[in-house]
């Protein structure tokens, strides 16, 4: 690897952070300045970054269960934006072509069309990426945007076939039939790996068998990645699998975001087209918004979704590519859509970082769109009898609430923001709901002032969260105590700053616990309690 590539990365991505933006749009800018000193990326930099797209597509599969994908929100959300945004874009661009406007004079009617089919995706990289950062990738608003994005990536990989012209190998079917046959000695050697490296390079190896094998019947080989990532998505772990290759998968996808920077060279009279296409994003979020909404999502869920999606996509990158290959468009207009993806990514990250912000402000006006109708996950939450409530249902929450329910009987309510979570947990049953936190619609629901609720426990991975939970009980007259778990001490002052009462560090106490552990089942620590006493 090229060292300019790593010390423009860093410094680009330092510079971003400070500012209070996603580390992403650093990279992009960082290409775009070595683009300017003339460095290039070429074949390596290419690798590295299909290398990272191919393990994002794996990681999605391993967190996408093929219900989601049933939902009407995610297949009719995801067809009807896209046949609008076709329609809407492809007249545009087609009047903009009958102008004389530069590029845009050359231009058929099947060429705009396929301008507009290429600017009607948006990028599964950044939605994922910013969702990870945020910790909402199994939000109801996160997995609404990860279930649009495959359900685009599968209609991009028919496309993809259909314009190739690559018929699927008659070996294709045969392929998806043996998948049955090897999802459970996947399972099992999964099991036999262990927690070490062994389980990151058994991932490793799914993804790359996945995007072999699929290439090798003509199928596309993110596809076959994204598939076997989904074989294995119902299995324990999963999880901890998809964090082993969370660090690796993040590497590559520096290379690209520096990889779009790097090749987005173009005249004045492009970037000034590029402006053009990036100020027609509102409109994608807006329609996106208002299908959500028709679809009977709550406004905040239609528009955290819609954020997430504000952007153009990789694959536009990809369709443009095909359209040059094949003679259809001239290739400044692949240069000129991959200015406008990187136009798109830098202000859709300050968005997406502000976006609970920007709900809270506009809550009032934006919920006038919602329709009449509940679905069930919306619908009020009684807490019941319940006495103790534990927010943040993972591994620290659930010891938490079967600790409480031991120790006081069946007063602990869970609650949780990922759906496929609640629903395990009552399966085992535990009284768990689903909420998010973070969203001030949630406390509505709830009503902490009105329960039997008098202890509220945070278990919560992200301290911001907690204080947002800690204000909004607050400012809905809860008097009862609260207390949250954090992972580093400079967070315990900053909560009781808020008013928790009492903070939990984790990393300090599962060593005190540990001891007691030992001190209550261990011979030692007996006869040395004796001995003191004596």
């Amino acid at each position: 690897m090229d060292p300019f590539w790593v010390v423009a990365a860093f410094v680009f991505g330092a510079a971003s952070s400070r500012i209070g933006l996603p580390p992403l749009v650093g990279y992009l800018i960082a290409g775009f300045a070595l683009n300017i000193f003339g460095v290039e990326g070429g074949e390596t930099l290419g690798k590295i970054a299909d290398a990272g797209v191919t393990l994002l597509l794996f990681s999605i599969g391993l967190k996408l269960k093929l219900k989601s994908l049933s939902k009407p929100e995610v297949w009719a959300g995801a067809t009807i934006h896209m046949f609008i945004t076709v329609a809407v874009f492809g007249t545009g661009i087609w009047i903009l072509s009958m102008s004389g406007m530069p590029f845009f004079h050359l231009l058929s009617w099947q060429s705009a069309t396929l301008i507009a089919f290429a600017l009607s995706f948006s990028s599964t990289v950044f939605a994922v990426k910013v969702l990870e950062e945020k910790k909402e990738t199994s939000s109801r608003h996160g997995t609404a945007a990860i279930g649009i994005l495959i359900m685009q990536d599968i209609i991009a990989v028919v496309f993809l076939a259909a314009s190739a012209g690559d018929i699927p190998s008659p070996w294709a079917a045969a392929l998806i039939a043996s998948l049955f046959i090897i999802r459970p000695l996947m399972a099992r050697f999964l099991v036999r790996c262990g927690h070490g490296e062994l389980l990151m390079l058994f991932g490793i190896l799914m993804t790359t068998a996945g995007y072999s094998s699929f290439e090798m019947v003509n199928l596309k080989g993110g596809l076959g990645a994204l598939v076997f990532g989904m074989l294995l998505a119902t299995h324990p772990k999963a999880g901890e699998l998809a964090d082993r290759l969370l660090s690796f998968k993040d590497l590559f996808l520096v290379g690209f975001f520096l990889n779009i920077g790097i090749s987005g060279s173009l005249t004045p009279t492009g970037l000034v087209i590029a402006l053009l296409l990036a100020l027609a994003v509102p409109f994608k979020a807006a329609l996106f918004f208002g299908i959500l909404t028709r679809l009977k999502l709550r406004a905040r869920t239609s528009l955290l979704t819609s954020l997430s999606l504000a952007n153009y996509s990789e694959f536009g990158l990809i369709v443009g590519s095909v359209g040059v290959t094949m003679g259809w468009i001239n290739g400044d207009w692949l240069v000129i859509i991959a200015v406008a993806l990187s136009i798109t990514f830098i202000l859709a990250a300050p968005l997406n970082s502000a976006s609970h912000i920007i709900y809270s402000r506009t809550s009032g006006r934006l919920k006038s769109f919602e329709t009449a109708n509940r679905l069930p996950e919306d619908k009020p939450i009684e807490t019941g009898e319940a006495e103790v409530a534990i927010i943040g249902m993972g591994g620290v929450g659930t010891s938490a609430f079967d600790e409480m329910r031991r120790r006081y009987g069946d007063v602990v309510i869970g609650l949780d923001f990922c759906a496929d979570t609640v629903e395990q947990h009552r399966k085992l049953g535990r009284n768990v709901v689903y909420g998010d936190a973070e969203d001030s619609d949630f406390w509505e629901r709830v009503e902490p002032a009105k329960s039997r609720v008098n202890l509220v426990m945070l278990a919560l991975p992200d301290p911001n969260t907690s204080i947002f939970a800690i204000r909004q009980m607050a400012q809905r007259g809860y008097q009862g105590q609260i207390t949250a778990s954090v992972h580093y001490e400079d967070e315990i002052s900053i909560l009781k700053a808020e008013g928790v009462d009492a903070a939990y560090s984790l990393y300090e106490e599962a060593g005190v616990g540990f001891a007691d552990h030992v001190c209550a089942h261990m011979d030692y620590c007996k006869l040395k309690d004796a001995g003191l006493k004596s």
